[in-house]
């Protein structure tokens, strides 16, 4: 059984549940209102999870109020740890390297690590990721620089991209 601490916090987009381990590294970071689907996919990666109120507020919290208040390196540094398989422990780790302020596609995320015609799969990587915002999916776009899926939706992608200075059409 794994152990985790979770904060529940309000950001300007919504309630955020924040996941931490005993050492405080972050393994999931995802909206109020997609709980289940967190659930789910910490239950895919890690078996029976439990979860537990945390004492007092982490370092990974407030640098993710920090992001939210403008300080948009605050969540750079942030140690994350994830289950699921390699590949997706790669595209995770290569979403990483997008810089705030930047977008990628697919294909060119997939090219990046070297598996030019995973694109497929490096969609149901970016999908899978646990840890939203700080491993950041939203950076991710269609390749006709269209806003693609986002697991805490389009609206919050926009918002997530607009808050980074992203030029977004619409």
């Amino acid at each position: 059984m794994t152990r985790f601490f979770v904060e529940t916090f309000p950001t300007p987009i919504g309630p955020i549940l924040l996941l931490t381990d005993d050492e405080g590294i972050v393994r999931s970071l995802d909206w109020e209102d997609y709980t289940a689907r967190m659930l789910d996919l910490l239950r895919l990666q890690y078996g029976v999870v439990t979860l537990e109120p945390r004492n007092g507020v982490s370092e990974a919290r407030r640098a993710v109020e920090r992001y939210f208040d403008g300080d948009l390196a605050a969540i750079d540094r942030l140690p994350v740890k994830t289950a699921g398989t390699a590949f997706q422990r790669e595209v995770w780790a290569a979403l990483r390297l997008i810089a705030t302020g930047d977008t990628t596609t697919y294909g060119r995320l997939a090219a990046g690590i070297g598996r030019p015609k995973a694109v497929r799969a490096v969609g149901a990587a970016n999908g899978a990721n646990p840890i939203s915002i700080i491993v950041p999916c939203h950076r991710v776009i269609g390749s006709n620089a269209s806003l693609t899926g986002y697991g805490g939706g389009i609206e919050r992608k926009r918002w997530l991209l607009r808050h980074e200075v992203v030029r977004i059409g619409g």
